[in-house]
């Protein structure tokens, strides 16, 4: 709880994974990947309930262990063509009523305790209905380009892009899957945690913005979470 005001984190992680076979549990630094989420969810100080979804009951047990409360999900809602916001409403429905509902993927297991306060913390400042976590992105964006089957490059580049150095552009960011906090009443309303209006951005470093999809992504978790 914070400012009177009650946060149910929810995790969801279903027990497929076509890029990396069974992710959610594989061992990262002598620890299931899911429960470096569930620790950062438990750890928290304005946490009320940590909550695991899934439809796999191997990832239900080692959650349980770990100390989160799990919510068996349906096999129809743990499909390629099921959302997130299905899982989440599932969830919704069979707890308690809490104010804000804290979306915390588990294929982000850098992310921390203080990371979820302060975004929590800066909910509050701003008086806000939902804020999405991002980080500053490697490279710029104007930096790109799409090409066609010719591969030409004729005016790949802005003209005020080309004759300009990386330090000197503008910084744009990109949502790094990490945290997303919103008003539950509003979520259910729009059925996304991107809201029309009243949302604000929680910046991260990149370091800690490590999202998990590919063996490359795992094998370099493993290497930052022991730096």
């Amino acid at each position: 709880m914070y400012k009177d005001k009650t946060f149910l984190a929810i995790i969801p992680a279903r027990g497929g994974s076509k890029r990396l076979p069974r992710k959610n549990i594989l061992d990262l630094n002598g620890t299931p990947l899911i429960a470096h989420t569930i620790a950062a969810g438990l750890n928290s100080n304005y946490i009320d309930k940590v909550v695991v979804s899934s439809d796999d009951s191997e990832i239900l047990e080692i959650s349980k262990k770990y100390g989160a409360d799990t919510l068996y999900r349906p096999s129809e809602l743990a499909t390629d063509r099921a959302t997130t916001f299905d899982a989440i409403k599932h969830t919704i429905e069979n707890f308690e009523e809490y104010d804000y509902i804290v979306l915390l993927q588990p294929t982000s297991p850098l992310r921390n305790e203080h990371h979820i306060d302060s975004a929590i913390e800066l909910l509050e400042d701003k008086n806000a209905d939902a804020i999405i976590s991002v980080c500053e992105m490697d490279h710029s964006p104007l930096w790109s380009n799409t090409l066609d089957e010719s591969l030409s490059m004729k005016g790949f580049l802005r003209d005020e892009v080309l004759n300009s150095r990386s330090q000197d552009l503008e910084p744009y960011y990109r949502l790094n899957g990490a945290i997303y906090i919103c008003k539950t009443e509003r979520l259910l309303k729009e059925k996304s945690f991107f809201l029309k209006d009243n949302i604000f951005a929680y910046v991260m470093d990149r370091k800690s913005s490590v999202d998990i999809d590919e063996e490359i992504d795992f094998r370099f978790a493993e290497v930052m979470i022991g730096a």
